[in-house]
């Protein structure tokens, strides 16, 4: 057993585990979202149709904001952890141990899901027409694999097994005390 405050690094496998307890409940949701949108569908194509900005923003409200505060607010909450974090034992707290609060688990959520928004950004200008040229649109392509990728190994060579945004937000993910 580990002395309080001693870190224990989680590994990459647990955490990959926990997201995908966590995509169980992300999945549902788009399953929801799916459900209603038939319900809706004449009040949403225009939003998804009229240029990739609209289409970026409403996708933003729909998925990415919903997801994004389901990790920040479980991650910023007296439990530090999501219902997958829960799950297989494991919390995010800041380098010492202690609580992170709401704002820096917005700010670390933020940080964790800019390849995601920025790959949504880069698909909706893929599929709707836009002023940008497809040079830059694939560079950006390229940004978003090339960030998730550093994401997915930089826990691999980090001391504390953290991740880039856990090493700019001054948090870890750790065993449960």
């Amino acid at each position: 057993m580990h002395r309080h405050g001693e870190l224990k690094s989680v590994s990459l496998g647990t955490r990959i585990i926990a997201f995908l307890w966590d995509y169980v409940i992300i999945t549902s949701y788009i399953i929801l979202l799916i459900g209603v949108s038939f319900l809706i569908r004449p009040l949403l194509i225009p939003l998804f149709t009229i240029n990739p900005i609209s289409a970026e923003i409403t996708g933003f409200l729909f998925i990415t904001l919903p997801v994004y505060l389901y990790f920040a607010v479980c991650e910023g909450s007296k439990s530090h952890a999501t219902w997958g974090k829960r799950k297989v034992g494991i919390v995010v707290t800041g380098i010492y141990g202690q609580s992170i609060g709401l704002g820096s688990s917005l700010f670390r959520s933020a940080l964790k899901f800019i390849p995601w928004e920025l790959a949504h950004f880069t698909i909706w200008h893929m599929v709707i027409p836009s002023d940008y040229p497809n040079s830059f649109i694939y560079s950006l392509l390229a940004t978003v694999y090339g960030l998730a990728l550093i994401y997915l190994i930089s826990p691999l060579w980090s001391k504390n097994k953290q991740t880039v945004y856990d090493l700019i937000a001054g948090t870890v993910i750790r065993y449960k005390n």
